[in-house]
């Protein structure tokens, strides 16, 4: 192999490159938007890049959050939390969610969302969006170095207790069509996010196993 066309970096000593290529690497990725209440009340609503699906049975979701933020501190104290699909319509919705509001002001207020209150948890989800988990805090663990050392980053993991589909998305045969809900997708940079088209599509079956 021709290790000159590598190019290679050890991230503890920096990338030296213009911008840090991992979350453009590891991308597109889902995005986690993350509906909460306060044990107060006060509703939150936040996107999350780093999200994902990691069990079938029981369902298990689950985001990352960089820092100590709202939406983990109140996962942390109600146990509950509502996971919306941010789709290409709602992406400039989701982006104003983002911002860095004062701790008691109302994402879906500031964002023109309609917040609905869940069947089984006290979150509400997002009246616009066509897809909703409600969630059961299952497990969060604050991230560690190999070396052991404790970083500002915490992992949330949420059971789907409750799934509201828009029955539009819903084939004849109940088959859920993903790339008929438009759903977003984060990638590099400050600003990069992709889309789903059935254009895009290809299909592979899982080979045998060996004889």
């Amino acid at each position: 192999m021709d290790t000159q066309a590598r190019y290679y970096y050890e991230p503890s000593k920096g990338h030296g490159l213009a911008h840090d290529p991992l979350n453009a690497i590891i991308g597109p990725r889902p995005i986690g938007w993350i509906a909460t209440r306060s044990q107060d009340g006060k509703r939150n609503l936040a996107p999350y890049s780093f999200f994902n699906c990691f069990n079938y049975h029981p369902p298990i979701i689950g985001f990352a959050s960089v820092s100590y933020k709202d939406s983990l501190a109140n996962i942390l104290t109600t146990g509950e939390f509502v996971w919306n699909l941010a789709t290409r319509p709602l992406a400039e919705k989701m982006n104003l969610t983002s911002a860095a509001l004062a701790p008691d002001s109302d994402e879906f207020e500031f964002a023109g969302l309609t917040p609905v209150p869940g069947n089984l948890v006290g979150a509400d989800r997002v009246a616009e969006s066509p897809v909703n988990f409600e969630c059961k805090l299952s497990q969060s663990l604050q991230l560690q170095s190999a070396s052991g050392e404790k970083i500002e980053t915490w992992l949330v993991l949420g059971e789907v207790v409750a799934v509201h589909i828009d029955r539009q998305l819903l084939d004849a045969d109940g088959t859920y069509l993903t790339a008929k809900a438009e759903p977003i997708l984060r990638a590099g940079g400050p600003s990069a996010y992709y889309g789903i088209s059935e254009a895009l599509r290809f299909d592979m079956q899982r080979p045998p196993a060996p004889k």
